[in-house]
């Protein structure tokens, strides 16, 4: 696709791939995501007033602003609910993952509560992107002037809630094209539902034109919005949202395309509608991987990363890691990559005698670019000799230490093939692997 703008019918719903926007937001990182279109509801009002950018217009310096202070008592829990596990990942985490994942996000703040410290540490995951946390206050007010007092490096702000963990690219894309020509964008749902009033019984009804129901990230360009805290702070107080703060101090806030995933969890059945959505769109993949290496001189075999004695060793052009090449393959398979032999060649000399963990290492790492997270691997071990079973534990350990995961989540067992084949005549080991990856 070039410079310019496509547009096409899909569904009823108008999308334009306005390119000159999609690289005026990509930044360095930009090659390792695809573009994705920005999306404009017929419905929103900045379809027709939104303003194109430049190509040559520099690249704005964004900064995701990600309040996490409260303490959620509405939703349940022993523990405040972006530290709950939403389909085995914290809250918080797939929200800080959501934005790190976005090329033209380039700084994280994450705002939290001083008793915290233990809970974010423990949830915190490993990102591609610079993040810094600081400690919030008493009210969101003053912990979204605590994060905008600490961005250092950035022209544009969006302040989206830790509770909000679906939030998509789409929605994203929309605040980040509509700040080209507006002071402020905001994702919003139009009111479709009847609106009532009464308590208990119906005392009257409400009109719900041009009424929509507000999301995050709210965006902002940062001098406009920091300047806009600190003074309704003074002069007037406690405000609903940062939309509330902007229309106060006179700055125009576009309404962008909001998505129904886009929940805020709030109550305790928040949780389980957040987990059907992530299921709904849930890219689950199955990676099997089978590798042999023959027996030649030494005195011990490398298996799973542990040096297991025996009378004699593995041969291949690297350490003939078997159990570590079955599950690297395993992995590269699941994401459709290839398998050692395409990343390390076996004619490249620099990978004589490597070890095996290397390639484990950049097989996990190009999952977690890609956005997965690998949730079990099951490894079986082919061969008469050596014995395994002494040595599982550690295997296991090693193994689920180099996949990120929980040891629960890791399986090493050994068969052997009645002393049949080349295993049962003891010329090597065979070993094969199953992995699972899971994105949402």
């Amino acid at each position: 696709m070039g410079l310019g703008r496509e547009s096409q019918r899909k569904g009823g719903v108008f999308c334009d791939y306005d390119v000159n926007l999609l690289k005026y937001y990509a930044d360095g990182r930009a090659n390792r995501h695809s573009p994705q279109p920005v999306v404009r509801n017929m419905l929103s009002p900045y379809h027709h007033a939104m303003t194109r950018a430049n190509a040559e217009t520099p690249h704005p310096r964004a900064a995701a602003l990600i309040v996490a202070a409260g303490r959620g008592v509405r939703a349940g829990g022993e523990i405040p609910k972006q530290y709950r596990l939403l389909a085995g990942v914290p809250v918080i985490a797939r929200t800080i993952r959501a934005f790190a994942a976005h090329p033209a996000i380039g700084q994280i703040i994450v705002v939290r509560h001083a008793d915290d410290s233990a809970l974010y540490d423990a949830a915190c995951p490993l990102v591609d992107c610079p993040l810094k946390v600081v400690i919030g206050g008493d009210t969101r007010d003053a912990s979204v002037r605590a994060g905008l007092a600490a961005i250092s490096d950035a022209d544009i702000v969006l302040i989206h809630d830790a509770a909000r963990p679906l939030v998509s690219r789409a929605v994203i894309d929309g605040v980040l094209a509509a700040l080209v020509g507006h002071d402020g964008a905001a994702p919003a749902l139009p009111v479709t539902d009847a609106l009532w009033r009464g308590q208990g019984t119906v005392t009257g009804t409400a009109d719900r034109t041009d009424l929509w129901r507000a999301q995050t990230p709210q965006g902002f360009h940062l001098h406009a919005i920091r300047a806009a805290h600190f003074t309704h702070a003074v002069h007037i107080g406690a405000a609903a949202d940062d939309v509330a703060v902007a229309r106060a101090h006179g700055l125009r806030v576009a309404i962008t395309p909001g998505d129904e995933a886009n929940l805020k969890i709030t109550a305790p059945g928040d949780f389980a509608r957040a987990e059907d959505l992530l299921e709904r769109h849930m890219d689950i993949r199955t990676g099997n991987g089978f590798d042999v290496h023959r027996f030649g001189p030494g005195d011990h075999v490398m298996l799973c990363g542990i040096a297991v004695p025996y009378a004699r060793g593995l041969q291949g052009h690297s350490d003939a890691d078997v159990g570590l090449h079955a599950v690297t393959d395993a992995i590269y398979g699941a994401l459709a990559a290839g398998d050692i032999g395409t990343h390390f060649p076996p004619s490249d000399p620099q990978w004589k005698g490597a070890a095996s963990h290397i390639f484990l290492t950049h097989a996990v790492d190009m999952a977690a670019d890609q956005g997965f997270t690998i949730t079990h691997a099951d490894l079986t071990l082919i061969c008469e000799q050596p014995k395994i079973g002494p040595h599982a534990g550690p295997m296991r350990a090693r193994l689920a230490d180099l996949l990120r995961i929980d040891p629960g989540r890791v399986s090493v067992k050994a068969t052997t093939t009645e002393r049949l084949g080349f295993t049962g005549r003891e010329e090597g080991i065979a070993a094969l692997a199953t992995i699972t990856l899971v994105k949402s």
